[in-house]
């Protein structure tokens, strides 16, 4: 990478920009030009450069010369580029502390920066990658005022020069949770905090969730806390997730199964999303991935996580040419007791029941008597949350506050009938 970056403070508004692969780092590929579409406001147009046969960044974006994809709706890019945009959270940094003088899609892709996830760059030139690079990142030391500065943003206090040091729109995909990139002694972690208005300590209970998910057999994102200091007596937590979109010192090229589903034409469901599997997987993995997405779907419905939206799923593209789907992450009981999931289970749309969760296993390639043994295998481990949790710090009040969704009797009565 080129020692020049781009400065939010000098940037002056492009009218195209460049799309580069980072697989290996140290010798980005240019991909493509994206620019503003001429036909709908803030919707970006992508073609690919001619020089790139690498692969197709998604389905809907297969590599023909000279065509030009749109992404059809405002505020939007094309295929996978979408999933190079940052999520709300980044968008809010941006537009808070970047403060570029324009604030189109382009913009939005340019500044979420050199470290998003997944493999993709956006660069002001096409001769070589020059990004808007981040960094250096906050230290281990730094994190109780990295916390601080977190809070002053969404509270929309004035910018000082601590928050332009430390809050930076790090990586894309997720929610609109707070979250950076912290260094580490074993390399940059996404770090996330809780939102002012949580009732509970969500960063501790995500990763007291996503343990309890790996003793189910779940395949999660590597987690860890740490502590924050007190606020009106109550403990508080950051919470630590290992990147699973790196290898070594190789980025992998990622989809959001929101863009996946789309660019094969199917609906936002877990059943549709096994059959996107079925096509993209490689074939000795395929029964395993689907058998896992059955698995995270149970335990969603289960543990009161119906925040499972598209953009909390992900593949991965191996190199061996085949995608993946990616380990577990954002999940973390919603406390809203909706009795809905936001991907629909089954025959019954996204009814939050495990007879909806069984009603499609055809699609899954599970027969009958192996689903219900894999809902067993997830309802034991749920039935343990509460002393999971509480070997995990979890609090009595937020405890108490789980128990009236976990425990409650549209859920409980279901695990019950399957221990």
């Amino acid at each position: 990478m080129t020692a020049q970056s781009v400065n939010p403070q000098t940037y002056v508004p492009q009218g195209q920009l460049y799309v580069w692969a980072l697989v290996d780092p140290a010798n980005p590929t240019l991909v493509g030009e994206v620019r503003l579409s001429q036909l709908l406001p803030d919707c970006a147009v992508f073609t690919y450069a001619p020089q790139w046969w690498n692969f197709p960044l998604s389905e809907d974006l297969p590599i023909v010369p000279g065509q030009a994809f749109s992404a059809g709706e405002r505020g939007s890019a094309p295929g996978a580029l979408d999933d190079a945009r940052p999520d709300r959270w980044g968008e809010r940094i941006i537009g808070h502390i970047d403060r570029p003088a324009r604030l189109s899609i382009l913009e939005m892709l340019l500044f979420a920066g050199d470290d998003r996830f997944g493999a993709l760059g956006v660069s002001v030139s096409a001769e070589y990658y020059l990004p808007r690079h981040l960094g250096p990142y906050p230290q281990l030391s730094d994190l109780n005022q990295l916390s601080q500065a977190i809070e002053d943003v969404q509270t929309q206090a004035p910018i000082t020069p601590a928050m332009q040091r430390l809050v930076q729109p790090g990586v894309t995909l997720g929610g609109a949770r707070p979250k950076t990139l912290l260094q580490t002694d074993a390399g940059p972690c996404v770090v996330k905090f809780s939102a002012l208005d949580d009732p509970v300590d969500t960063p501790l209970i995500e990763h007291a969730t996503l343990t309890l998910a790996a003793l189910a057999g779940i395949q999660a994102a590597s987690t860890s806390v740490l502590p924050l200091a007190p606020r009106h007596g109550k403990a508080r937590h950051a919470l630590t997730i290992k990147r699973f979109d790196r290898l070594g010192n190789y980025r992998l090229h990622c989809l959001s199964a929101k863009t996946a589903l789309r660019a094969a034409g199917l609906p936002e469901s877990y059943s549709a999303l096994a059959t996107v599997l079925l096509r993209l997987g490689h074939p000795d993995r395929q029964n395993a991935m689907r058998e896992e997405l059955f698995k995270r779907m149970v335990f969603n419905i289960l543990m009161d996580n119906t925040d499972d939206h598209e953009r909390n799923h992900c593949l991965r593209l191996g190199f061996d040419g085949y995608y993946e789907l990616t380990l577990a992450f954002d999940v973390v009981p919603t406390l809203q007791n909706l009795g809905y999931q936001s991907m629909a289970v089954g025959t019954q749309g996204s009814a939050s029941t495990l007879e909806n969760a069984l009603s499609e296993l055809s699609e899954f390639g599970i027969k009958t008597q192996r689903a219900h043994a894999l809902v067993a295998e997830v309802a034991r481990v749920v039935d343990q949350w509460p002393q999971h949790f509480a070997q995990h710090g979890v609090c009595p009040a937020d405890m108490a506050q789980l128990s009236a969704s976990i425990d409650r009797d549209a859920l409980k009565l279901q695990r019950k009938a399957y221990i």
